[in-house]
């Protein structure tokens, strides 16, 4: 019978993420010996989500592979892992020690905490187009999602992607790499506007296009069209009907700010937080999608960085608050998309260059663009050329830069023109 569960007092996690294991097991290693409660929706343990739109979707990996612990994990560490249990309500004790309170699951139980993080992540965002409730319509979010939609590929012929972002370019990569028949509609007016410049998004365009992907850019979506039951097509703003067996709609994600909305907490865009992790109130910590911190690298500004490394990374910064601590924890943003043979390596943000050096030849399928902004470098995105984008990452790591006009050249090699910034260069 559900009701209070007095042993769960000591830290709780809600949101069995990346970032919720990874902040768990750093309390752990940190030398946290209090009870440690993670919770999480899915009724699978913690699992690696970048794999479901490439490696899984495509058949080359199962789901068992994508684990990010053994099972014997937990309990080694004394970890307890909650699964298929929803967050549905959370309060402080206004009486209680800062940062304590109760929470409530979906199911009716109770748990006592002292201390709180909020790792909850993000959730597709859906549209609410007339037919989206036809079935044939996916989203692409979590292994369910992603098993259900690898089933599915297996009789559908034509394939309609709504979203032109990363999520939507490595499904129809993997859809097309099985044969069938692809459409990637996207809105804006280039692929993966948010995360690259318009070189790389027209290289990815050509790229898709080259391997018989159709690509609508300036496309909107009307409708999805079906027979009363199943999606028969999708419908564009302008009139065009695309037929379609299947439409993955790739729109984005929403940051989970329900319950740090009901704990009063600063959202906008994401749930507030400063360069510890913490949140409006000091006491309660969050970490990973659900959040918007300052720039990992100027400490100006609010960003949300939705990567592995960015949540592993605030989610040892959490940890350490909780304990009363400063950690120092190398913070230079990286991401990839793997689009079938196309791999697209990330390091740094390029958001604000005001220059670039193009290195290889991009109907080649091997260069790296790399970004600057007052002659200081800033990132690089490399396609099929992982030598430049460990170069570019060391250096940025290392606080350093790579003379723009050197790096030009494509035969010499990154990683020897690692050189240190200039004291003179303007803030950015």
């Amino acid at each position: 019978m559900p009701g209070t569960d007095q042993r769960h007092c000591g830290t709780l996690i809600v949101g069995a993420s990346q970032a919720g294991l990874q902040l768990a097991a750093s309390l752990r290693q940190s030398g946290a010996t209090g009870p440690i409660t993670l919770v999480g929706e899915e009724v699978h343990p913690p699992y690696q989500r970048p794999p479901l739109s490439k490696e899984f979707l495509a058949g080359r990996a199962d789901f068992g592979a994508l684990a990010l612990r053994a099972p014997a994990f937990y309990a080694e560490n004394a970890i307890d892992l909650v699964s298929g249990e929803r967050v549905a309500d959370v309060a402080l004790s206004p009486a209680g020690p800062p940062g304590s309170g109760r929470a409530v699951t979906a199911s009716g139980r109770e748990l006592v905490f002292d201390r709180l993080a909020l790792t909850v992540g993000a959730a597709p965002r859906r549209l609410p187009l007339p037919g989206a409730e036809l079935d044939g319509v996916c989203y692409l979010r979590d292994h369910d999602d992603a098993a259900d939609l690898r089933v599915r590929l297996t009789t559908a012929g034509r394939v309609v992607v709504v979203g032109g972002g990363f999520i939507g370019l490595e499904a129809a990569a993997a859809a097309r790499a099985l044969g069938r028949s692809v459409t990637v509609v996207e809105a804006a007016d280039r692929l993966m506007a948010r995360a690259v410049a318009p070189l790389v998004s027209e290289f990815y365009r050509r790229a898709h296009l080259r391997r018989g992907t159709d690509i609508l850019l300036g496309a909107t979506v009307a409708a999805v069209e079906g027979d009363g039951r199943r999606v028969i097509g999708v419908r564009l703003a302008d009139g065009t009907r695309l037929p379609a067996d299947l439409v993955l709609i790739g729109a984005g994600v929403v940051p989970r700010t329900e319950l740090a909305e009901r704990l009063g907490l600063d959202c906008d865009g994401g749930i507030v937080v400063d360069a510890r992790c913490r949140t409006s109130d000091p006491a309660v910590v969050a970490a990973g999608d659900c959040t918007v911190r300052p720039h990992p690298m100027t400490g100006e500004g609010r960003v949300r960085l939705e990567s592995v490394q960015n949540a592993v990374a605030q989610a040892q910064v959490a940890a350490a608050t909780l304990l009363g601590r400063t950690a120092d924890v190398p913070s230079v943003p990286w991401f990839w998309s793997f689009q079938g043979d196309l791999k697209l390596q990330m390091a740094g943000l390029s958001a604000g260059y005001d220059g670039q050096v193009v290195r290889g030849e991009p109907d080649g399928e091997q260069f790296s663009v790399l970004y600057y902004r007052y002659g200081r470098l800033l990132a690089v995105d490399a396609v099929n050329r992982p030598a430049d984008y460990m170069a570019v990452r060391k250096a940025l790591g290392r606080g350093a830069t790579i003379d723009p006009d050197r790096a030009a050249d494509p035969g010499v090699p990154l990683k020897t023109l690692i050189a240190a910034e200039p004291d003179t260069a303007p803030a950015l």
